[in-house]
C-alpha cells in the first residue's frame, strides 16, 4: 500500500507515521502545506491512500483538489467538532478525530482494505463539505430583502417577513402587515440565505418564520397544518417527510 500524510503540524505527522508503522504500513512521504502538496502531486504518481489534515498552514486542504484531480482514497484527520462530521459521512469518506486513537486508526485502515476489491473513485463535492464545516453559529445570513415596486425599491427586514412561498413560477415574501411582494430569487436559493434557526422549509412551496407561527394543527396522513399570524392566502402544510425535522426545529 502506497501511503502519504498531508499534515502541517510536523509532530502530529511524525506521530501518525509511527502509528502507521506499528500497523506495518510504510508512509511514502509527508507533506505539510497546500502548495507543497500541489507540487508533489504534479510530479509524482498518486498514492493509494492519503491521510489528509483539513486545515493546513497556507489554507484548507480542499484547495489541492481545486487545482488537481487526485486519484486516491482519503482518510481525513481533523480537529473539527461533531457538527462537521456529517460532511464526511455524506461523501463516504472516513475520518479520524485528533488526537488520533490507535484503535480508531486501525479500524479506518481495515475499512479501506475491505473496500479494495470494489474500490471506486469517490465523487466528492468539496464545496458542500466546506459549507458543512462552517459552524452555523458563525455563518452570516441575509438580514434584508429588496423588491421593486413600480419605480421604487422596498427594503424588508427578515424580522418583518412571515413566510416565503412560490406560486406560478414566482417567489413571494409575505410581511407582517399582510402584504405580498414578488422577489427575484428561488426557494432553493433561500436555503443558503436564511438563518435555519429562524426559517424552516415546511414543503416545496413554503419557508416559514418561527416567530410568525400562531398555531400548529394535526392534519391528515400524519402531516401538520401551520397557521401564521397574518398569512391566510393558502393552506400551509408540513410535508410528511419533513414533520420529524420540523418538530426538532421547534425545540
Amino acid at each position: 500500500m502506497n501511503v502519504i500524510i498531508i499534515e502541517d503540524e510536523k509532530p502530529s505527522a511524525r506521530r501518525l507515521n509511527r502509528m502507521l508503522g506499528d500497523l506495518n504500513i510504510n508512509v511514502h512521504t509527508m507533506l505539510h502545506s497546500v502548495q507543497e502538496s500541489i507540487e508533489w502531486f504534479s510530479n509524482n504518481e498518486h498514492p493509494d491512500l492519503i491521510f489528509l489534515d483539513i486545515q493546513l498552514s497556507d489554507g484548507l486542504s480542499f484547495e489541492i483538489f481545486d487545482t488537481l484531480t487526485i486519484k486516491s482514497s482519503i482518510i481525513f484527520t481533523t480537529a473539527y467538532d461533531e457538527y462537521a462530521l456529517k460532511a464526511f459521512k455524506l461523501n463516504s469518506i472516513d475520518y479520524l478525530l485528533k488526537p488520533i486513537d490507535d484503535d480508531e486508526l486501525e479500524t479506518a485502515v481495515n475499512k479501506y482494505n475491505e473496500q479494495l476489491p470494489q474500490k471506486q473513485q469517490l465523487q466528492m463535492d468539496f464545496e458542500d463539505i466546506k459549507k458543512l464545516l462552517i459552524n452555523p453559529m458563525d455563518r452570516v445570513y441575509k438580514k434584508r430583502f429588496t423588491t421593486k415596486v413600480g419605480q421604487h425599491l422596498k427594503i424588508f427586514s427578515v424580522e418583518d417577513i412571515e413566510c416565503f412561498y412560490s406560486e406560478n413560477k414566482g417567489t413571494y415574501l409575505h410581511t407582517i402587515d399582510n402584504r405580498n411582494y414578488l422577489i427575484d430569487t428561488t426557494l432553493e436559493s433561500l436555503e443558503e440565505e436564511l438563518n435555519p434557526q429562524q426559517f424552516f422549509r415546511v414543503s416545496r412551496k413554503f419557508y416559514i418564520n418561527i416567530n410568525a407561527i400562531k398555531d400548529i394543527i394535526s392534519y391528515t396522513n400524519s402531516r401538520l397544518q401551520i397557521k401564521l399570524n397574518h398569512f391566510n392566502d393558502q393552506e400551509i402544510i408540513v410535508a410528511r417527510e419533513r414533520v420529524k425535522d420540523f418538530k426538532l426545529w421547534l425545540e
